[in-house]
């Protein structure tokens, strides 16, 4: 069992940046991978951004070169620092980790709101 919970989210203008952070605790001696995803009303849940173990990430389109994703392994956190940010990035965004014992297993945060708007 792993909990996962976000932080960081809120308004924002056009341009401005916003720094998420998701803390994870419990089972997490066999954490494979965390990431952020994210979802607007009506649209599909999309990946943002996601570190795996051996520090390689991956970066979803809409990204855009934008947003940075890290992590830090002593505090079990891992952030996503978006700078440049549109209103078409307002949506709730998750926080994501997989675990793998013998296989892999997926769990999720609540979501922190982000709301870009002039």
């Amino acid at each position: 069992q792993v909990q996962l919970v976000e932080s960081g989210g809120g308004l924002a203008q056009p341009g401005g940046s916003l720094r998420l952070s998701c803390v994870a605790s419990g089972s997490i001696v066999r954490l494979h991978a965390m990431g952020w995803y994210r979802q607007a009303p009506g649209k599909q849940r999309e990946l943002v951004a996601r570190i795996i173990k051996d520090g390689r990430t991956n970066y979803g389109n809409s990204s855009e070169g934008r947003f940075t994703i890290s992590r830090d392994d002593a505090k079990n956190t891992v952030y996503l620092q978006m700078n440049s940010l549109k209103p078409e990035d307002t949506a709730v965004y998750y926080c994501n980790a997989v675990i793998i014992v013998g296989s892999s297993y997926s769990y999720w945060g609540q979501g922190t709101q982000v709301t870009v708007s002039s």
